[in-house]
């Protein structure tokens, strides 16, 4: 407590400054007071506090105090929990999308590599239509893909021989299709949206990490409040605590949850 402090003997009452006040009651009910110099008595009594006004408001800030440290430790623990799965989700994404990307790069390789098996049938099937080879021209058209013999059909049916407006080779058709390419364009989307879902669980961890800090320093706060004797002081140091508190318990109630 910070009140004034005296000594007190009997009626006499000792101030700070070394003199003292004797209060007496006369038979009206009038009271004089006297004052006197202490200097030089043997004075033996010890110094005793008197309370101040703010000392009533001291219990409530150690019970606001420790209130605010319970749930302060408990939010940074549970920040700092999340902050961990996020990051743990975070390496799951992006090993995801590594995966599929090289998934998507094999499945682009091997459509190369038909592509060009593609062409070198066809060049050949078309040097031996040309000579009028044609069991030469059966034997490279029964190894043609069913995919490519398709295109070859639509290319034949525009009569390319005579129709100048004829597109030239039949890959160019909407008919070619070589399924492993397809394949590798669906592999490389999903390979895009997991790196960008680990990019956000990443976000999302730092933010966790970022309120981690936040609420530490309100742990800092309820540490440094008890070191402080003046109550008014206190007081100022636990509502800010409970403001910074605050803040942060919002954050962990908008944040999403792993």
């Amino acid at each position: 407590m910070q009140g004034k402090r005296y000594r007190l003997f009997g009626e006499n009452v000792i101030m700070n400054d070394g003199t003292y006040n004797t209060t007496k009651s006369n038979h009206t009910g009038t009271n004089k007071t006297t004052q006197a110099s202490a200097e030089g008595q043997h004075l033996t009594q010890p110094f005793i506090d008197l309370p101040s006004r703010w000392d009533r408001w001291e219990p409530l800030a150690e019970v606001v105090a420790t209130i605010i440290l319970a749930l302060a430790t408990l939010a940074t623990a549970w920040s700092g929990y999340q902050s961990a799965r996020w990051g743990g989700e975070q390496s799951i994404k992006y090993n995801q999308a590594g995966a599929l990307r090289t998934e998507s790069t094999r499945a682009s390789t091997k459509d190369g590599q038909i592509a060009q098996v593609d062409i070198g049938l066809f060049t050949n099937w078309v040097n031996a239509f040309a000579v009028d080879n044609q069991e030469l021209a059966d034997f490279y058209e029964y190894r043609f893909r069913p995919e490519f013999a398709v295109a070859l059909d639509a290319w034949l049916a525009t009569d390319p021989k005579n129709n100048p407006d004829a597109p030239k080779y039949p890959f160019s058709m909407p008919e070619y299709t070589v399924s492993l390419g397809q394949e590798a364009d669906r592999l490389e989307q999903e390979a895009s949206k997991m790196f960008q879902e680990g990019n956000e669980a990443n976000q999302i961890s730092d933010e966790y990490i970022l309120n981690t800090v936040i609420l530490a320093s309100v742990l800092f706060l309820s540490g440094v409040q008890s070191r402080i004797n003046s109550v008014p002081m206190r007081m100022l140091i636990v509502i800010l605590g409970l403001l910074i508190l605050s803040f942060g318990l919002v954050n962990i109630a908008t944040y999403p949850i792993q």
